[in-house]
């Protein structure tokens, strides 16, 4: 277990990493990035499903795709839903959204518990009703203060629930799916390096990219795996409690960019952070409930 949590925070710490390291890429976007990333993480995630043995999950869809030529556009919706997630986290450090997305992912948790509770009929707990609340008392003070929540907020709040749940229904929720998703993505991310508005002859522009292109590569694919294997190693209780760490080091990554938390932001912030904490609180008391049966 304990490999697995040092892997957990490892690939929290290389995300945060990779939020920062967008900012040392100038003059790249961050559809340029986007592009980058993908290119060189889909072949790492090929050669890690070859040595894992997740790679017959592959096949497996592919016949489902025969079968149900449906099932193609599903995976299409599915694999666009994750590159506006991937484009974002990518895009947002660059354009002043970094606080905007790591808020973003403070309320995904809460987010999610709200979308088990509506589509698949699961009941709140005492705390989790807790955090719901305290959640919308920031929700709250964001629509009184501006009238809305950034749309980087809910690209991220809203939009990974609704691709989770798709993923559920066409049940590709698998790395076999996440593969697929990518492998779908690689038209586009090849259109935006070549044809965006950069494209391959900024590299010798700014020589330097030679070495910064190819260890986005790195840290992403060492981000994913350590993702990937601290999920299998942890309890899934465990392992959902330690996705906190992320978002916090997001937050710590857009003050080191100077972005800035103003006054009437903090009855916003603050909320959703105690609500965070109720979650962990009781994710902990689950984790000690099983340890004792």
């Amino acid at each position: 277990m304990s490999r697995g949590i040092v892997l957990s925070v490892l690939a929290s710490c290389l995300f945060a990493i990779m939020y920062f390291y967008t900012s040392l890429l100038a003059p790249l976007n961050g559809e340029d990035i986007f592009g980058w990333r993908m290119l060189l993480t889909a072949p790492c995630m090929t050669v890690f499903m070859l040595v894992s043995g997740d790679w017959k999950l592959v096949p497996a869809i592919l016949v489902r795709v025969r079968q149900q030529p449906l099932l193609l556009l599903k995976l299409l919706l599915s694999s666009a839903l994750l590159g506006l997630q991937l484009w974002v986290f990518l895009w947002a450090p660059l354009n002043g959204h970094s606080l905007d997305v790591s808020l973003g992912y403070f309320l995904l948790p809460l987010t999610m518990v709200l979308t088990g509770r509506i589509v698949y009929g699961e009941r709140l707990s005492r705390l989790q009703t807790v955090a719901a609340l305290l959640a919308l008392c920031g929700v709250l003070n964001e629509l009184y203060r501006v009238g809305s929540f950034s749309w980087t907020t809910l690209l991220v709040a809203i939009g990974y629930p609704i691709y989770f749940v798709l993923r559920r229904r066409n049940a590709t929720h698998n790395l076999g799916g996440l593969w697929l998703e990518m492998m779908l993505l690689l038209p586009v991310a090849w259109w935006f390096v070549q044809h965006g508005e950069q494209g391959f002859a900024v590299v010798s522009q700014r020589p330097a990219l030679y070495a910064l292109i190819p260890l986005l590569g790195v840290i992403s694919t060492a981000a994913l795996i350590c993702y990937l294997l601290a999920s299998r190693m942890l309890a899934f209780g465990l392992f959902g409690l330690l996705g906190y760490v992320e978002p916090v080091l997001l937050v710590i990554v857009a003050l080191l960019l100077g972005e800035s938390i103003g006054p009437g932001e903090w009855l916003t912030y603050l909320p959703i952070w105690l609500a965070v904490v109720v979650l962990v609180l009781e994710g902990v008391k689950r984790l000690l409930k099983q340890r004792r049966k």
